[in-house]
């Protein structure tokens, strides 16, 4: 069997690395066959010389799509090669352009033909495909563009981690995950400050029984995240998503999206019209699981946190 029909499309950068390394074998041996010294990874490079104008790297690697080092390292290669020469620039001398040497210019000149015949043949190629494989590049680049591979993947791993996260309602028995899980987090990025103190060291008075709730994340029935919804005595934003804390070895597997969906959820059983919290502006993975979950930065009341110094508010 096949060694790509077996294991399948988790080898699709295998398989077009190797189609890809078969069109390049190709490629140099048809410019030998044309007489011309080129070798293949040069040709973008070489086509915006050829358009006559010279060309600063920076230049060539925008209209390529290549970095800056890549295209340097090309151009070198092909100084050595004598197919292109620097220039200084004209208006400015401190400029390095790059340019089409006398070998370039000839070069040019009986490349037209190997190029119209290249194309010729990929057309060929196409009629005789099921697929246009150039329109699907253009459509996979397109897509990549939009969202990577990796991002996709790390999106995936997310979803299928935190299908084994449990969101239950807090315990006594989770009085410690809750305190050392916030303490731990507080402490990487703050101090410590009395209202943490008070929250952590007694939940049930402060949270619990002034009509507020903890959900706790649990992962093989270990406690490994905590989230509370507390009722603050303020008319305008009476309940406030506040102490989310993940336990570092659990990140990455959409643990605090699914805490902060839980106090959502809740909120909107209580019938609140929105559901408040306050935050510090470094902190920006956390700002960000905010905005995904849909809060926006607003102008609230004042905070008993020294390190609180942004606001946001989600709306129902």
């Amino acid at each position: 069997m096949n060694f790509f029909e077996q294991v399948g499309k988790v080898a699709l950068g295998s398989r077009v690395r190797f189609l890809g390394d078969s069109i390049t074998e190709d490629a140099a041996q048809i410019y030998r066959l044309y007489g011309i010294e080129m070798n293949p990874k040069w040709f973008p490079v070489f086509y915006i010389l050829s358009r006559g104008e010279d060309q600063s790297i920076t230049s060539i690697a925008e209209k390529i799509g290549h970095s800056h080092a890549s295209v340097s390292k090309i151009v070198g290669e092909m100084i050595l090669a004598k197919i292109v020469i620097e220039k200084t620039g004209t208006g400015d001398r401190r400029r390095t352009l790059v340019a089409l040497s006398k070998l370039g210019q000839k070069i040019n000149s009986k490349i037209e033909s190997q190029l119209k015949d290249v194309d010729a043949a990929i057309e060929e190629i196409s009629s005789q495909a099921t697929h246009d494989l150039w329109k699907a590049l253009e459509e996979w680049e397109y897509l990549l563009k939009q969202k990577s591979l990796l991002n996709r993947v790390a999106d995936l791993k997310k979803q299928r981690e935190s299908a084994s996260v449990q969101i239950v309602p807090y315990q006594p028995k989770y009085l410690s995950a809750f305190r050392s899980l916030n303490e731990e987090w507080i402490r990487t990025h703050f101090r410590m400050e009395k209202p943490d103190h008070d929250a952590l060291d007694n939940p049930k008075r402060y949270i619990l029984d002034r009509g507020g709730f903890i959900f706790v994340a649990l992962l093989n029935n270990e406690p490994v995240g905590v989230c509370a919804l507390i009722k603050r005595d303020d008319p305008v934003y009476p309940l406030e998503l506040a102490k989310m804390a993940v336990a570092t070895e659990a990140r990455g597997k959409n643990i605090g999206f699914l805490l902060g969906k839980a106090v959502e959820a809740k909120a909107r059983e209580l019938k609140a019209e929105r559901l408040y919290l306050e935050s510090n502006t470094k902190l920006k993975p956390a700002l960000a699981l905010y905005e995904k979950l849909g809060f926006k930065k607003v102008v609230g009341p004042k905070t008993p946190y020294e390190r609180a110094n942004i606001q946001m508010s989600l709306e129902f």
